[in-house]
């Protein structure tokens, strides 16, 4: 039986692919197989040697030491694209929020609960909350993944123009693209052009507070900014300076906190990108199929630490091994002394490598195996 944590709670369509008869989904554990979460923070959390996985309903890990979890033989999975449209259908909506002042227009109405005459002050103030339609207007984007593709799709069907900068696209994903999208790979002429600019990078060392003073300085004036990947990804002392100067006349953030509250032209959402019951299934589904094809198979799929690698079974057992560099003839050669190889796979990525073997006999002694350099954990199935 495999003891599986919960570290927040799982939406039921994915538990439920967790078969009843070999996984116990639970609480509290001390020593879990695997761990399944959405939003819960593991920096703080020691990880025993026999957990397996680490399922992230949602595509952001930054709640998940990815090289603790490495170092353990600790494979973490996310679940890119499944609540892409949820955000998109935000970050849409952000779009004319950022224009229409609704959001500020709405406040001030509620303000005026108890007066007398609210329907002549209405009309005599609402001129205060004109705002631009976002036809014919440019959409920046930055990043272009699983959310990017879709806004810039979406956006072009509003009648917008979209310029995309991504320096990591892939062919698949650019063919996912309307012919009407723009790519460029010089962030300058994206910042020189947008009338509104949406961030969708991951956040890591190089993308952290790389929205300051000197990006914005190349904006064009009054441009407004949406930010539905990371709060980090913007110099928070940097876009208060910018929205107060006028520079960007309008600040969208799904990740508020005591910095950006109370500020006119700085709406602040409570981190509801992903928080519809669609999304929460979608990752839910996907995180715990992951989990479930590497604890009892071994098969990686949408691994953020280790690479991907899947193999049919064509033996009686599987032997996977997680290793920094051991070489795969190295591998072979132990496992030939197990048994015939029926089959195998081998995959790398810039730090680890990973390969399943597929053996005709019983495996009792893999000692040979774990005593290659570099090799972190081995697993028998």
């Amino acid at each position: 039986m495999f003891n599986i944590l919960a570290l927040n709670k799982i939406a039921a369509i994915g538990t439920d692919e967790l078969p009843k008869d070999k996984f116990a989904v639970v609480s509290e554990c001390a020593t879990p197989d695997g761990i399944m979460l959405r939003s819960a923070d593991m920096h703080s959390m020691e990880f025993a040697p026999n957990l397996l996985g680490v399922a992230r309903a949602g595509a952001g890990v930054n709640n998940i030491p990815l090289d603790k979890c490495a170092e353990n033989g600790t494979v973490v999975f996310n679940t890119p694209g499944a609540n892409a449209n949820a955000v998109k259908e935000l970050v849409l909506f952000g779009l004319f929020a950022s224009s229409r002042k609704v959001v500020q227009g709405i406040n001030w109405v509620q303000g005026l609960a108890g007066q007398e005459g609210v329907a002549k002050t209405v009309e005599k103030g609402k001129s205060d909350y004109v705002g631009p339609e976002i036809t014919g207007k440019t959409l920046g984007l930055v990043g272009l993944g699983a959310i990017g593709i879709l806004v810039a799709n979406a956006a072009i069907g509003l009648g917008m123009k979209v310029i995309g900068f991504d320096p990591f696209l892939s062919e698949a994903n650019a063919a996912k693209l309307c012919p009407d999208v723009k790519t460029t790979k010089d962030m300058d002429e994206l910042l020189a052009n947008s009338d509104y600019i949406s961030l969708h990078q991951p956040l890591n060392a190089e993308t952290r507070g790389k929205f300051n003073a000197e990006l914005f300085a190349k904006c064009k004036d009054g441009v407004r900014l949406l930010n539905f990947a990371r709060a980090e990804l913007v110099c928070t002392q940097s876009i208060k300076d910018a929205v107060a100067s006028g520079k960007v006349a309008c600040y969208v953030i799904d990740f508020p906190d005591e910095n950006v509250l109370g500020i006119d032209n700085i709406i602040t959402i409570p981190h509801l990108g992903a928080s519809t019951p669609e999304s929460e299934d979608n990752c839910a589904y996907m995180a715990a199929v992951q989990l479930r094809e590497y604890i009892t198979n071994g098969n990686i799929v949408n691994s953020v630490n280790f690479p991907d690698c899947s193999l049919a079974r064509t033996g009686k057992t599987r032997v996977c091994v997680l290793s920094k560099k051991a070489a795969c003839e190295e591998l072979e050669a132990a496992f030939k002394a197990l048994g015939t190889i029926t089959g195998k796979s081998c995959a790398s990525n810039d730090k680890y490598k990973y390969c399943m073997f597929d053996v005709d006999g019983n495996v009792a002694d893999v000692i040979a195996i774990e005593k290659i350099a570099d090799v972190i954990k081995v697993r028998v199935i």
